[in-house]
């Protein structure tokens, strides 16, 4: 069955570690399915800061990036390209090779928040060898397998709606700043932008309560009170 494994490394053993030493409260993600020539590796990253300038002189003297240039910048976030240096190539080269995909990933407060996946759930033996072999410290948070139903298990999605939701993350529907607008979503659909949006938040609400109900019964699990406190809090906000 395939599966989604969330993951958490070390900014300092992957991707811009001295830059967040610098720039603690830079954060960074990737632009969701950007192909830019064979090779190339996280191309284009969305940077949060509200100096551009000041931050590329910070990721050109990162020892893993190999060039940075500056596409676009809005309201405090900044469209880079960046070429990475041969450790990066080859750490995300190892993940390929063991048929281990990068969904997205995301850098804050001095590590990075990977999505993977996997077309079948024994491939996390692949990711331990990866961390092993490549001196990563890589901690798994989460794993999602992919259920076959048309509910989507863990999901908490119908078929169509994972459809949905899915073919507007992919259109960049979810990117700062959109790529595709919800009437063209729709056309593609062939249906209203108000159905498509209605459909869109039943799928929200859906994963939101899937979300707050495996953190809950973790809290309830683990009987931990700072572990409750940080549900209630995220909740609250």
């Amino acid at each position: 069955m395939s599966t989604i494994v969330e993951a958490t490394v070390p900014a300092n053993q992957f991707a811009l570690g001295q830059t967040f030493v610098r720039e603690p409260s830079a954060e960074f993600r990737t632009v969701s399915l950007v192909a830019d020539g064979p090779g190339r590796v996280m191309p284009f990253l969305w940077a949060d800061h509200n100096e551009a300038d000041r931050l590329i002189g910070v990721i050109e003297h990162d020892d893993s990036v190999r060039s940075v240039d500056l596409l676009s910048e809005r309201g405090g976030a900044c469209l880079l390209r960046i070429e990475w240096g041969p450790r990066i190539r080859t750490l995300v080269s190892t993940l390929t090779e063991a048929n281990v995909s990068i969904l997205s990933a995301s850098g804050y407060d001095g590590s990075w928040q990977l999505q993977l996946f996997l077309p079948n759930y024994d491939r996390i033996a692949a990711i331990h060898e990866f961390g092993d072999d490549s001196g990563v410290d890589l901690s798994i948070d989460h794993i999602n397998r992919l259920s076959e139903s048309p509910t989507y298990g863990s999901l908490g999605l119908t078929e169509h709606q994972y459809e949905t939701v899915m073919t507007a993350y992919n259109a960049g529907y979810y990117d700062v700043p959109r790529t595709v607008t919800l009437v063209e979503l729709a056309e593609e659909f062939d249906v209203t932008h108000q159905a498509l949006s209605e459909r869109l938040r039943r799928a929200h609400g859906a994963l939101v309560t899937t979300e707050l109900y495996h953190r809950t019964h973790q809290c309830e699990s683990a009987v931990s009170p700072r572990c409750a406190a940080k549900t209630i809090s995220k909740v609250n906000q």
